[in-house]
């Protein structure tokens, strides 16, 4: 089984603990929380403090010249066992991918004694091109660390609280990924504001928790707005947008539509499905626990899929008129006329 991206960040970081180093590390992607944690254990154990000044060298892409880089990499360290050679924000040199491959003999025949580390973020390098070639081919260490998707982050939080020897509902996971977004380095600062806020005795998150000390109302959020469309609860529905009204900073439309859309193009498959079991469903519609599946069992005994069809259709028609095309009604009068609508979708 291939490794997750948290799995081989918490090996590389037992690596580099362990004083376990390669000769050069090519750190890359749109999420940069793990690789800001790899540099930084990077340049806590490869060289000692009283060692820095003569074997520690920082160069940043806008100023970094590849022959100086590599003429770094080429001395020897001086009165220690290695030496460090950063080239931070990489993507910023000019013709940065061009310029890196000027690298690439260097990456071939590394300086033993000493670590290159290359940090390129908000994307990643061709596998074709000769830098990431001759990396292959050295067994240098690539590390790649794409920007999540909402359904990818269950396992790095819940690995994250582990790591922590804590506990986190599901629940609060997804009032989490709803209030903070995608960004691990949000997600885990929070998470870490949670655990010392619970105690010493805080044996998991839940989703009180996060609504005393975050602000996010653990009745009153888009998750719970799709639990309430799921079951037809009329009610409930408007309660959660005259609340969502009352607080339009905590609760823009523009996520609850995002909320909302991915919800019912999801149940569209779910309901299309030839395969229809539990784990046929979590395959299809890309949930990775049951607890995410228990909305979609609810709402497919109350939909049929053309009124999934026309949910999804009233959601884009919602999103252009709350942007003010075609209409001049306040956004929440919006959001519950579309509530009104999907509910008496035939």
């Amino acid at each position: 089984m291939a490794k997750t991206q948290a799995s081989q960040f918490s090996a590389l970081m037992t690596a580099i603990r362990k004083r376990e180093f390669s000769p050069v590390y090519l750190l890359m992607g749109e999420e940069p929380y793990y690789i800001d944690r790899i540099v930084e254990a990077l340049e806590t154990h490869v060289v000692k403090d009283d060692e820095k000044d003569f074997n520690f060298t920082t160069m940043y892409g806008q100023e970094a010249d590849i022959a100086a880089l590599i003429a770094a990499c080429q001395q020897y360290p001086f009165m220690a066992d290695r030496k460090i050679v950063l080239l931070k924000e990489a993507q910023s040199m000019t013709n940065a991918k061009a310029a890196l491959d000027g690298l690439a003999e260097y990456v071939a025949r590394p300086v033993e004694s000493n670590v290159l580390v290359v940090v390129y973020k908000g994307g990643d390098l061709s596998a074709t091109s000769k830098l990431m070639k001759a990396a292959a081919k050295a067994g240098s260490v690539v590390f790649k660390s794409p920007k999540l998707r909402d359904y990818q982050l269950d396992g790095p939080i819940k690995e994250y609280c582990t790591a922590r020897r804590i506990g986190i509902q599901e629940k609060a996971m997804v009032m989490l990924k709803e209030y903070l977004g995608t960004s691990l380095s949000k997600l885990f600062g929070e998470i870490d504001k949670l655990i010392v806020a619970g105690g010493d005795k805080l044996a998991q998150i839940t989703p009180e928790l996060i609504e005393q000390n975050i602000g996010i109302s653990k009745d009153f959020n888009n998750f719970e707005l799709q639990s309430a469309l799921a079951g037809k609860e009329y009610d409930r529905c408007l309660k959660i947008v005259k609340y969502f009204a009352s607080n339009p900073k905590a609760n823009p439309t523009v996520v609850t539509t995002g909320t909302l859309f991915t919800f019912y193009s999801k149940l569209v498959v779910a309901l299309l499905a030839a395969d229809k079991s539990d784990a046929a469903l979590m395959a299809a519609l890309e949930l990775k626990n049951s607890y995410a599946l228990a909305d979609y069992r609810r709402a497919m005994q109350r939909y049929t899929a053309r009124q999934a069809v026309r949910a999804v259709h009233l959601l884009r028609e919602f999103d252009a008129k709350s942007k003010g095309i075609n209409s001049f009604q306040k956004e929440y009068d919006l959001l519950l006329e579309l509530i009104y609508n999907i509910f008496t979708a035939r």
